[in-house]
C-alpha cells in the first residue's frame, strides 16, 4: 500500500542549515540539534484546528464503557505510540483492558529495530482481526513517512470494519493523511540528520499524543482541578504525590489528607469527597453514579448535602 511514483518525503531531506553539522564545535553541535527540535512545537501548533477534531471525534466513542483506544506504529513512531499508552493507567486510571499497542515487528521491536517489519501490511491486518476491532474503538495510526505499510493496512482494516481512525503523518500529502477519519499533518520539513525522524518528527509526534491523550482524559472526567485525580497510589512517591492533592483540593493539612486515603483505601476521589462530608461507603456510590466524574459526583454530594 506504499504510495509509488511520490516525491521524495521532507523527513527523508537533509535541511539546509544541517549540512556538515557534525563538524562544529561540540556547544554549537549540541546547540543546533536543540535548536532543530523548535520546528516540532510549530508544527504541532499549526495542528492545532485538526487535533481538536480528532479529540472530539474520539470523545464520542470513548464514553462508552466498553470502547477502546488503539495505537499502531513502526520504528520510531511505533515507541512513540507506546510510551503515550503506557502512562494511561498509571496517571488516569485508564482500565488495561482498553488500550492495545501494535507495534511492527511486535514486542521485539523495543529492544531491537525490527525495521523490516513496517513492510508487512499482513501483520497488521491479522493484529487487528485478533482485538476484533469494531465501532467501538478509536485507532490511532502513526507514521512520519505516511506511507508504512503496516499502519496504512491497520488504519484500512480498522476503517472498514466501523472503527473511528486518526492518522498522525509528518509529510504533507502522505497517504496516511487520505485513508483515515481524522487527518493530522505535523509539517516539521527536514530533519537535522537526513531520515532520522526519532529527532524532530518524532519530538512532534510525542507533542501530538500528550496533548491527545491529556485531552481525552480531562473531558472523560479523569482530571479535577488540574490534578490527577484517578492516579494509581501504587509507590512512596504516589502515595506523597496523592496525599498533596488530596489536601490542595480538599483544603486540609496532610495528616488530614493521609487519613481520608487510608479510610478509602488509597482512592483519591473516594478520600476527597470524605473530606466534604461523605463516608467512604457515600463517595463510592457517587462516583459510581456518576460514572467515575469526580466534579459530577461533588456536584450531586453538595445538592444532597443539607444547606
Amino acid at each position: 500500500m506504499e504510495a509509488s511514483g511520490a516525491q521524495r518525503p521532507q523527513t527523508e531531506a537533509l535541511g539546509a542549515a544541517f549540512r556538515n553539522t557534525e563538524e562544529l564545535a561540540l556547544g554549537d553541535l549540541a546547540g543546533a540539534l536543540i535548536d532543530s527540535q523548535a520546528g516540532a512545537l510549530a508544527a504541532t501548533r499549526k495542528a492545532l484546528p485538526d487535533i481538536e477534531h480528532a479529540i472530539r471525534a474520539a470523545l464520542e466513542v470513548l464514553r462508552a464503557p466498553d470502547s477502546r483506544l488503539i495505537y499502531c506504529g513502526a520504528g520510531t513512531s511505533g515507541r512513540v505510540a507506546l510510551l503515550d499508552a503506557v502512562e494511561l493507567h498509571p496517571t488516569f486510571n485508564w482500565p488495561s483492558e482498553r488500550v492495545h499497542v501494535l507495534l511492527a515487528g511486535g514486542v521485539q521491536s523495543l529492544g531491537e529495530a525490527q525495521e523490516g517489519a513496517e513492510d508487512d501490511a499482513d501483520a497488521a491486518a491479522r493484529d487487528l482481526a485478533a482485538l476484533q476491532v469494531s465501532a467501538r474503538d478509536v485507532v490511532i495510526g502513526l507514521a512520519a513517512s505516511g506511507t508504512t505499510p503496516f499502519v496504512l493496512q491497520a488504519m484500512a482494516t480498522a476503517r472498514a470494519a466501523g472503527a473511528t481512525t486518526v492518522g498522525i503523518a509528518n509529510n504533507p500529502g502522505a497517504p496516511l493523511l487520505e485513508v483515515v477519519d481524522c487527518p493530522i499533518l505535523l509539517e516539521t520539513g527536514p530533519e537535522a540528520l537526513a531520515g532520522s525522524t526519532r529527532l524532530t518528527a518524532g519530538t512532534s509526534q510525542k507533542i501530538c499524543l500528550n496533548t491527545f491523550s491529556t485531552a481525552l482524559m480531562m473531558r472523560l472526567g479523569r482530571v479535577y482541578g488540574g490534578h490527577m485525580v484517578d492516579m494509581r497510589a501504587t509507590n512512596a512517591k504516589l502515595r506523597k504525590r496523592a496525599r498533596a492533592i488530596v489536601a490542595d483540593i480538599a483544603g486540609c493539612d496532610e495528616a488530614t489528607a493521609r487519613r481520608a486515603l487510608e479510610a478509602c483505601d488509597q482512592n483519591v476521589k473516594q478520600a476527597i469527597l470524605v473530606l466534604k462530608g461523605a463516608t467512604p461507603e457515600d463517595a463510592a456510590r457517587l462516583l459510581k453514579d456518576a460514572s467515575g466524574d469526580l466534579g459530577a459526583a461533588v456536584k450531586a454530594h453538595e445538592g444532597a448535602s443539607p444547606a
